[in-house]
């Protein structure tokens, strides 16, 4: 029997301390004509790919993973997909940033001094992105994915060795229950990472049962992936806010960074209760010390919901541009739903990207 021996083509990047993975070439075209059909197909015919990425010895589940596709919308000059220890969710904020950096600084996409313009898709939709770019280098990026919604106040669940616990449901790119952390005893410092975790991943496992698992126009999103532990919201003036906050990902996963859907989360939530007008802002601090800043938007509605737009605005930096060598025989790697979906040969690194439209 040959050795069957795969190769894919990473660039590693941060933002606000957490690793997104992205993957550029290794992986055959999936079938599909949007992206999120591209992701559903992986997650049900592929998700060797995930598992191997964020994984022993090949990973770890604290990251994340992108991998790069076609595109389906004529706007869009790159799609991608977004893989998580908790699956796959169809947008997120620090993923979006750091594709983005990583597609302008390998130029995949041509890189322009100041202000450029990008648009992405994600499973989601369409990513609007707005590079600072000085220098050569990528220093911030500002994100418009899809708008946050208020799904559900007032609930609560019992869990175990912690009592009632109080929270309100929110979409931004995934469902998130959103618990005030106070309430709990957190302060969301460093020093909680532990016990934060052990909370989050005792709540989620007590409050699935029974919640809402589907999105009005992108249809069934599977079970709750999220906690967000929200801190007091400090008015620093002029519009602008800062709060704490802690993003669990289950399973097991507190995130280093204040995400971006669990900040735009956090400004529909609070423009549900009058706290926060379109222009302002809110910097969410994570228990690290990360910032993100979100900007309210213009309100809108999705389905039958009153919704909010909002963007995110971070940095990411680059880590490591690496070929990654997949053993199939190792019996370290499960193939079952993974050889499908490597490509053989790999492409060079020199070739362009796939899902890459390089004429922008």
């Amino acid at each position: 029997m040959s050795h069957r021996e795969r190769t894919l083509e990473l660039i590693d990047t941060q933002s606000g301390g957490d690793v997104s993975r992205i993957v550029t070439a290794g992986v055959e075209p999936l079938p599909g004509a949007t992206v999120l059909d591209k992701a559903r197909y992986l997650q049900r015919d592929g998700d060797g790919l995930r598992r191997l990425l964020l994984s022993e010895p090949y990973g770890d589940p604290a990251m994340s993973v992108d991998l790069i596709v076609e595109p389906n919308h004529p706007e869009a000059q790159a799609g991608y997909i977004i893989m998580e220890a908790m699956g796959y969710p169809l947008y997120s904020g620090s993923n979006t940033i750091c594709t983005a950096t990583a597609l302008l600084q390998s130029g995949a996409i041509p890189m322009q001094e100041g202000l450029q313009h990008v648009v992405l898709e994600s499973p989601a939709g369409l990513a609007r992105i707005t590079a600072l770019v000085t220098d050569g280098r990528v220093r911030s990026v500002t994100t418009r994915g899809e708008p946050a919604y208020v799904a559900d106040e007032g609930l609560s669940v019992d869990v175990p060795h912690y009592g009632t616990v109080e929270f309100d449901l929110v979409w931004s790119g995934a469902y998130y229950a959103m618990i005030d952390a106070s309430a709990h005893g957190f302060c969301l410092v460093a020093e909680e990472q532990i016990a934060l975790t052990a909370f989050g991943d005792a709540f989620v496992r007590a409050a699935r049962p029974g919640l809402r698992e589907d999105h009005p126009a992108l249809g069934a999103l599977g079970p709750l992936p999220f906690a967000h532990f929200m801190g007091p919201v400090e008015d620093v003036g002029r519009g602008r806010f800062t709060a704490r906050s802690a993003t669990y990902v289950h399973p097991g996963v507190l995130c280093r960074s204040p995400t971006g859907t669990g900040t735009s989360a956090r400004l529909a939530l609070m423009a549900r209760h009058g706290l926060i007008r379109p222009g302002e802002s809110l910097e969410t601090i994570s228990p690290r010390g990360n910032r993100f800043v979100g900007t309210a938007g213009e309100p809108t509605q999705v389905g039958s919901y009153a919704a909010l737009h909002s963007t995110i605005t971070g940095s990411a930096r680059l880590m490591a541009h690496s070929r990654l060598t997949v053993d199939l025989d190792d019996p370290l790697v499960d193939d079952s739903d993974l050889e499908n979906v490597l490509s053989r040969p790999a492409p060079p690194l020199a070739r362009p990207m796939a899902g890459v439209d390089t004429s922008s």
